[in-house]
């Protein structure tokens, strides 16, 4: 994208700006599919606009503003709008002044938590929930959201249109749950918020490696979500996991953009403020043994060592032999064979990667080239680097495949 792409400067805001958009609308005509609809109304607006009349000054805000007009003016013809002022003012009595408008524009308030929730609502298969949420709050394609879950992506499309289909039917409110059906919830919004974080740290698709805007809007809502269930030791898990990874974003690209590695990251380019935020929430987790509090765990290991030589692999291998009993994965298999790997030898950790079915995920054979080559076998794991790159679909963790496997002609 250049500065005179006006067509690139669209998709570029949109993805960061749908998000609150579609939360924003969601709140105005309490249905999410229309929400959803109206929402890209407006992104066929811009694209349409822009490349004959410019980008606007404030990219963000004229799509808000674009997409609240749209809103308001189709309510006013349906006869609704001053049934809908009414029902919002209801809904928030300590609000002074039931604006629409206003309320549209709340960049800062829980918009966003509130369509988690409704998105997330148990009407929904877990699924559902996932896909549409990501969809609506991650601004992830169908075809982001079927690689991140490892299906077909026509599956994910079809669970994206049953859930818009069913919050309707079930008239759904999109509000808050009351402080009882919490913890009922919670689960849910948990993993949707690690998979949107997940999304920004190792980018599925595109030209870059990481979409720090996604981490960031993860850790938004984390620490949101934290102050709304803070007796819950998974949401603080949660937050530490977050805020411990995301430590690590300066150091995880050079100068060019290309990956760095773990072993290979200057350590003093991490970020010791988020460090230390993570390590305070992993503290009120103490005593608890949920999947997120022991990944946070894990990664205020790596957080600890200052050097990589100085990393507690045997502790680390201990935390993922509980994960993998606590929420048994083929992803958490495949952490749990580095770790191994690293503290007891590459053979033990090769076992584990051999006994697993990961068929479209390119970090297996990635993983299980580099134990290949920690073990001599030099034209084994050559060729698994060439499939992992072939797998990848993220240009940059392309590049990283094939250098890996090119590194390994030298030797």
């Amino acid at each position: 994208m250049t500065a005179t792409d006006p067509r690139g400067v669209v998709e570029t805001v949109w993805r960061i700006e749908s998000a609150r958009i579609v939360a924003g609308l969601a709140r105005i005509v309490r249905d999410v599919g229309l929400a959803e609809e109206l929402a890209q109304d407006t992104l066929v607006i811009a694209l349409e606009q822009w490349p004959e009349s410019g980008v606007p000054d404030h990219p963000g805000s004229w799509l808000m503003a674009t997409a609240k007009h749209r809103a308001i003016d189709m309510l006013r013809r349906q006869g609704r709008y001053q049934q809908k002022l009414e029902e919002i003012g209801r809904a928030t009595p300590d609000r002074q002044d039931p604006d629409l408008a206003a309320q549209a524009d709340d960049y800062v308030g829980d918009d966003l938590l509130r369509l988690i929730f409704t998105t997330c609502h148990p009407v929904l298969s877990t699924e559902s929930r996932v896909a549409l949420t990501l969809r609506l709050l991650g601004g992830l394609t169908t075809e982001e959201i079927a690689r991140a879950y490892l299906v077909p992506e026509p599956t994910v499309g079809q669970r994206i249109t049953r859930a818009k289909r069913t919050l309707t039917d079930k008239k759904v409110a999109i509000e808050l749950p009351p402080p009882s059906e919490v913890a009922e919830r919670l689960a849910s919004v948990l993993e949707v918020i690690y998979l949107i974080f997940n999304e920004g740290y190792s980018a599925t698709t595109g030209d870059e490696w990481m979409r720090p805007a996604l981490c960031e809007e993860a850790l938004r809502l984390g620490r949101i979500l934290a102050l709304l269930a803070s007796q819950e030791p998974e949401v603080h898990g949660l937050v530490a996991l977050m805020e411990i990874q995301a430590s690590r974003i300066p150091a995880r690209t050079g100068p060019d953009g290309a990956p760095v590695l773990l072993p290979d990251q200057d350590r003093r380019r991490w970020d010791r403020l988020l460090i230390r935020r993570g390590l305070a929430a992993l503290a009120r987790t103490e005593g608890t043994i949920g999947p997120y509090a022991l990944q946070a765990a894990i990664a205020a290991c790596h957080a600890r060592a200052t050097r990589p030589e100085d990393t507690d692999w045997e502790r680390i291998a201990a935390f993922y032999e509980v994960l993998a009993y606590v929420s048994p994965s083929p992803v958490v298999d495949l952490n749990r064979a580095v770790a191994v790997g690293n503290a007891y030898g590459p053979a033990r950790g090769l076992e584990i990667v051999d006994g697993l079915v990961l068929s479209s995920y390119p970090l297996a054979p990635a993983v299980r080239g580099d134990l290949l080559a920690k073990l001599g076998r030099i034209a084994e794991a050559r060729t698994e680097f060439e499939r992992a790159s072939a797998m990848s679909r993220n240009a940059r963790e392309r590049s990283l495949f094939e250098a890996r496997a090119a590194a390994l002609d030298d030797r």
